[in-house]
Order: structure tokens, then C-alpha cells, then sequence
């Protein structure tokens, strides 16, 4: 009689665990890995296994940066409260779920931003997630003209562009943010959307500019 025999089907790793497996690799030696072949080794899987899902390291760093952003819209989009929320509200909500998305991979999160220039204002490990953030804010500025939070102004097209700068603000702060559970982060968020929604908002600047344009017409 012939013994069964049994073959062990290895398990594939996931895309996740590709990513973590990265973060640890950068965390542990302060480099990205040497190849993809390399990386691929030390998880005792092949380089065709990475490549279904990313086609390089800059790839994955864009996508893990993006998930974090789609979490953050995706636990929003679930809270029944938030859609009853105004328009500054609703931004205060988004930047404390974002900083509690990064909270986990902190130390990856510290490590980027401390290789990064200062006066960079298109950091490349967050360019995947751009466009996404600036079609969200877009969608709270139109929210915001329909319910007189945000003013029409000949420059409203440029808001997102000025978002996109509060968004690194408020990341760099939260990186560099040494308080008791980020307690200067906290008030940071508040007073700066404050004072983004008080200069988008109606008030005596376009006060100003419509009697300029009074003058104007009647000169």
C-alpha cells in the first residue's frame, strides 16, 4: 500500500505584509533595501510575488502613504455624525483622524520627515496621495460656498493649493510635536482651521473688494 504523501503549499505574502515587512526593513537599517531581490529573499519569497502588486519601492512607499489617506476618508465617510458636521468641522474631524492614522507608524513617519528639506512643498513619498486630498478639500469648498462658510472670490479656484500647504503644516507640526499626547498638535489644528475658514469666509475683505468694484464700475 502505496504512503499518502502531503505537499505544504506555501503561503503567499500579502500586500500588507509587504509593506510592513518594508517599514521595518527602513526603520531597522536606516536605508531602503539594497534590491527588490534582496527584500524579496529575506522574506523567503520571490521578486515575481513583490511585483504583483507594486513595480517598485517607490511604488509601495506611495501606496502606503495613500492608504493612510483612504482609511482616514473611509472612517469619516462611516460616522453617521459627520455628514451633519459644517464645513470647518468637517476638516478639524479630517486632520484628528489623519494624525491618529499615522500614530501607529510614527517612527516610519518621523524618519521620512526628518530626511526631508524644510522648504519642500511637494514632499515625493506623498505625491500619490495629492491629488486625492486636494479633490476632498475641493468638495468641502463647494460645500462651503453653498452654505456661506466658504466666499466666492475670484481666486477660490486656488484654495486647494492652500490646503495643500495647511495639510504639511499640520503633518510637520504632528512629526515634530514633543507634548504629553500631542497637546500643542491639538491646538495647532484648531486655531489654524479657524483661521483658514475666517480668511475663506465672507468678511471685510470682500467688503473691500466689492466697493472696489463699485468704484470701479462708476468712476
Amino acid at each position: 500500500m502505496e504512503k499518502a504523501t502531503t505537499k505544504r503549499t506555501k503561503k503567499a505574502i500579502s500586500k500588507d505584509q509587504f509593506k510592513k515587512a518594508y517599514m521595518e526593513h527602513v526603520l531597522m537599517h536606516g536605508v531602503n533595501p539594497a534590491s527588490v531581490f534582496a527584500f524579496a529573499k529575506g522574506l523567503k519569497t520571490t521578486e515575481a510575488e513583490f511585483y504583483q502588486y507594486f513595480n517598485s519601492f517607490k511604488a509601495m512607499e506611495l501606496s502606503i502613504w495613500s492608504d493612510w489617506l483612504e482609511d482616514t476618508l473611509k472612517v469619516l465617510e462611516s460616522d453617521e455624525a459627520y455628514a451633519n458636521y459644517t464645513v470647518r468641522e468637517k476638516l478639524l474631524a479630517f486632520y484628528f483622524t489623519w494624525l491618529e492614522a499615522l500614530k501607529d507608524n510614527r517612527s516610519f513617519v518621523l524618519k521620512r520627515f526628518d530626511e526631508l528639506d524644510k522648504r519642500e512643498l511637494n514632499p515625493p513619498f506623498l505625491s500619490g496621495l495629492r491629488s486625492a486630498f486636494e479633490a476632498y478639500v475641493n468638495g468641502l469648498i463647494a460645500e462651503g460656498k453653498d452654505t456661506s462658510e466658504v466666499a466666492e472670490r475670484p481666486f477660490t479656484n486656488q484654495y486647494q493649493k492652500a490646503f495643500w500647504l495647511h495639510f504639511l503644516f499640520i503633518t510637520r507640526f504632528w512629526a515634530n510635536d514633543d507634548s504629553d499626547e500631542f497637546a500643542k498638535t491639538d491646538a495647532a489644528v484648531e486655531k489654524s482651521v479657524n483661521l483658514a475658514f475666517d480668511l475663506v469666509g465672507k468678511g471685510p475683505l470682500d467688503s473691500m473688494l466689492d466697493f472696489g468694484k463699485f468704484l470701479f464700475q462708476n468712476r
